[in-house]
């Protein structure tokens, strides 16, 4: 994708690192197509030579301007981190290696092997993981539409990320997009998509908060989210 603030960004942190920097990789919605301005984020990884607090500090300035911008700061990795780190981190390199686009510097995700042993324990973690938290926001939340509805909105990639490293960790072949990887975890666990696919809707401004009926999407969501952690769950047991 064309951004100005990110083309920016890249020069600033070329200043700034000067010879550490070693790479700076986009990856996420903004390079799978599915980058929506009011709900995505620009997710940039840099790769450095030394990450020691000396280093990071000289990375300071450029990464606060772009916070200002809107912005989550970059992810931070050597290059003996990142190898070293895919075995716990399959489910996000596997993601950064089907879709990035090299910003700076070499293609180091190119060569990554990712180790799959663990993919499938990540998954029903981070599932489990998603549920509570979901739960924890209900119960904090005020009781209102509006904030009931960013609720959903801020977890929704998170959750379909995850139903659809599922079907991969089935060995099915990966959803195109967040549609059909709803439709597909919907069919396995055997559950009403309806919720999730509001929420979606929404995302992609086919549907205005006040067309929706907010507190049966919320139920609708939730109850999405525990079947198909509870058949992810079921199914992987059936595995051990």
């Amino acid at each position: 994708m064309t951004n100005p603030k990110l083309d920016e960004f890249v020069q600033r942190l070329k200043a700034a690192a000067g010879d550490n920097l070693k790479a700076v990789i986009l990856y996420g919605s903004a390079v799978t197509g599915e980058f929506h301005v009011r709900h995505s984020d620009l997710n940039v990884l840099c790769v450095v030579d030394r990450a020691d607090a000396t280093q990071i500090e000289a990375m300071h300035e450029p990464v606060r301007w772009w916070a200002k911008q809107g912005h989550r700061p970059p992810l931070v990795f050597t290059l003996e981190e990142l190898v070293r780190s895919a075995d716990v981190f399959a489910m996000e390199l596997l993601d950064m290696k089907s879709h990035h686009h090299v910003l700076f510097g070499a293609d180091v995700l190119a060569d990554i092997s990712v180790p799959l042993h663990y993919h499938a324990i990540q998954v029903e973690r981070e599932l489990r993981t998603g549920w509570l938290r979901l739960r924890q926001a209900m119960l904090a939340a005020p009781r209102k539409p509006k904030l009931h509805l960013e609720l959903m909105a801020s977890s929704f990639s998170s959750f379909t990320t995850l139903f659809r490293h599922a079907l991969i960790a089935m060995g099915e072949t990966p959803a195109a997009n967040k549609r059909e990887a709803i439709a597909r975890i919907a069919e396995f666990a055997g559950a009403d998509p309806r919720g999730f696919q509001t929420v979606l809707d929404f995302r992609e401004g086919k549907k205005e908060s006040q067309e929706i009926n907010v507190q049966k999407t919320l139920n609708e969501y939730f109850t999405f989210v525990e079947a198909v952690t509870d058949k992810f769950d079921r199914w992987l047991d059936t595995k051990g």
